[in-house]
């Protein structure tokens, strides 16, 4: 990574110039991301190399090592400066792809919550107020705040209070099992339940649609193109909600 810069309390890590005066004068949209090292965000980085619409902004807690070619810029802050971050930045959209997995929340409600739900509620409420008027947040199939599962309850109750803080736009991405490389996060449960996947999922009844695997580059395509949208509201988007926004990138981006 280059050579990092401070200001007000938090440091940028800048990501390589490699565009012409006639890209940088087209003024891409800015997007920014957080979360940027888990499945979602490590691929919604490798996308924004190949693309001139939005120009993606990450705020992370530690540095991370940036692909060949990577359009980004990586701001490095503690959590409790990514509201400066954003309010410094004032990226159009914010991409919401934090998460944690039971293990390495110590296999306890309290570490879980802490991540999936404190920490995504807490930045949601620092874009609010940093002026942020769209949101687009990584959730999961079958989230539901009555649901008897711990993962399913944490993520609709998420989902809540996230809705509460009234943004202008806010897209909520149900995906079923992510397909994709993961780098140093090895879950066998999930790999398991991939394997298994090509056998199971063509059996699954309709009604479990919802639940079957989606790969990562799709659901990272889907973020990029609902968080470039204007319309207001509230939606939330399963698979095949997703597989129509990935398309509507892909075009916007040729």
């Amino acid at each position: 990574m280059s050579e990092g810069w401070r200001e007000g309390g938090f440091r940028a890590s800048r990501a390589p110039q490699g565009r012409d005066a006639q890209r940088q004068s087209e003024q891409p949209e800015r997007v920014g991301l957080v979360g940027a090292t888990g499945l979602i965000g490590s691929t919604l980085i490798q996308i924004s190399r190949a693309s001139d619409v939005a120009r993606m902004v990450g705020i992370a807690r530690r540095e991370i090592e940036m692909p060949e070619g990577a359009r980004m810029e990586l701001f490095v802050a503690d959590p409790e400066k990514w509201g400066e971050v954003l309010a410094a930045v004032r990226p159009h959209a914010l991409i919401c792809a934090l998460g944690t997995t039971w293990r390495k929340a110590g296999r306890t409600e309290e570490g879980f919550r802490a991540v999936d739900q404190d920490l995504i509620v807490e930045t949601a409420r620092s874009a609010k107020e940093a002026g942020v008027s769209n949101l687009v947040l990584i959730s999961a199939a079958g989230a539901d705040p009555r649901s008897k599962n711990l993962y399913l309850r944490v993520k609709g109750e998420t989902e809540i209070l996230v809705a509460a803080q009234k943004f202008k736009r806010l897209d909520i991405l149900r995906p079923g099992l992510l397909r994709g490389q993961r780098v140093g996060d090895f879950r066998f449960l999930e790999r398991l339940a991939l394997a298994m996947s090509p056998v199971i999922e063509p059996l699954l009844p309709q009604r479990y649609a919802a639940f079957r695997s989606v790969g990562s580059q799709l659901v990272a395509e889907a973020a990029l193109g609902l968080a470039m949208r204007r319309a207001a509201g509230r939606f939330i988007h399963d698979n095949e909600a997703m597989r129509r926004a990935a398309r509507e990138w892909r075009t916007r981006s040729e």
